[in-house]
């Protein structure tokens, strides 16, 4: 019998590029979460076929941005959390749940969700469930343009979910699992907040351009592992049907890259899962323990920013809160306006 390397596991992961079947012009509430949950049976066949071709040490597997329901379009923000937006503990997570124990795998992915301590709202959320069923991690956007976030609401969360919840970190048998979700792959204090709490792998579901160049977000992917020493493992769509734009718009280019900034393996357009590999957690953590140029982990001065970062601050909180605290509705043009006046900002401070 075979034991483990002491600083960790080798498995395999995917990022499966696959299809996602937009809700929008569902005619009801009931029509949508029918079509949801007949995409999550869809995955859960294409999970069991692709653990069948890798191999059954296929232990993660990430799924694109929004795969459930593609993104809202003139929705507004309480018709859409109705129509779209996930239950924390509705049947959706339920038949998740159920997929990834019938597979055995760590399932990571993203959806709109809701909270019931902002029912006027809803986020979107990156999360991870085991192989027994259970949701092991909850990560909320913090950056969006045209949706609620944390930030939004920030005194009223931190009070509920605390700075960890924030920047949650699920500590498996698998690694450390934290999520990335979509642009914020181009937010590295995102990342970054998330290696120093110990994560090792980042989640990253994505909806976005693919092709032969490379894109920020691509190029990201690359800076995100090497300044973190971390994983990524990047899921894209594998087109959007029933949108309007072009299905092949978001599609394409998902990646595993190792700690070193390598690609391992990286998928082209459609419905794929060829952008899978080995994970080897004995090689990450032995190189994070290595003293060395390369240890930016442990050559960081974190000291050195904090005041920058506190001072020159371009978004403020507490944007959906009014002064008695309590959480208010916007509508979309809400977040282009905050934009628009943190441009202004900027500009008047001579910092742009």
């Amino acid at each position: 019998m075979t034991t483990e390397p002491a600083l960790g596991p080798t498995y395999m992961a995917v990022a499966l590029q696959t299809a996602c079947d937009a809700i929008n012009d569902c005619s009801d509430k009931a029509a949508a979460r029918a079509q949801m949950m007949a995409a999550i049976a869809r995955i859960g066949t294409e999970i069991a076929a692709a653990k069948a071709f890798i191999g059954p040490d296929l232990r993660l597997v990430v799924l694109p941005e929004y795969f459930l329901t593609a993104y809202p379009l003139g929705e507004t923000i309480p018709g859409w959390a109705d129509k779209a937006a996930l239950a924390m503990d509705g049947p959706e997570y339920a038949a998740l749940g159920t997929v990834a124990q019938d597979t055995g795998v760590f399932l990571a992915g993203n959806a709109y969700e809701t909270d019931p301590h902002f029912p006027e709202l809803y986020f979107q959320t990156s999360f991870v469930i085991d192989p027994a069923g259970a949701v092991v991690l909850r990560y909320r956007r913090l950056n969006s343009m045209y949706a609620p976030t944390p930030h939004d609401v920030w005194d009223k969360y931190l009070d509920i979910y605390g700075l960890d919840g924030v920047f949650p970190v699920a500590e498996t048998e698998i690694g450390r699992l934290a999520a990335i979700a979509s642009e914020e792959i181009l937010y590295p204090e995102i990342a970054r907040c998330l290696a120093v709490r110990g994560a090792e792998i980042f989640l990253h579901s994505s909806s976005e351009i693919g092709g032969p160049m490379a894109t920020p977000k691509r190029t990201a992917k690359f800076a995100r592992a090497v300044e973190n020493m971390a994983f990524v493992v990047s899921a894209n769509s594998g087109t959007i049907r029933g949108h309007v734009l072009p299905a092949a718009s978001t599609d394409g280019n998902s990646i595993l890259i190792d700690h070193r900034g390598i690609a391992l393996a990286e998928a082209g357009h459609g419905e794929t899962i060829t952008a899978y590999g080995l994970v080897d957690l004995h090689a990450l953590r032995t190189y994070r323990r290595r003293p060395g140029m390369m240890n930016l982990l442990a050559r960081q001065r974190f000291e050195l920013f904090a005041e920058t970062y506190a001072s020159l601050g371009s978004q403020p909180a507490n944007a959906l809160l009014d002064k008695s605290g309590s959480v208010t509705v916007p509508d979309r043009a809400h977040f282009k306006s905050a934009q628009e006046e943190t441009i202004a900002r900027l500009i008047k401070g001579r910092r742009i």
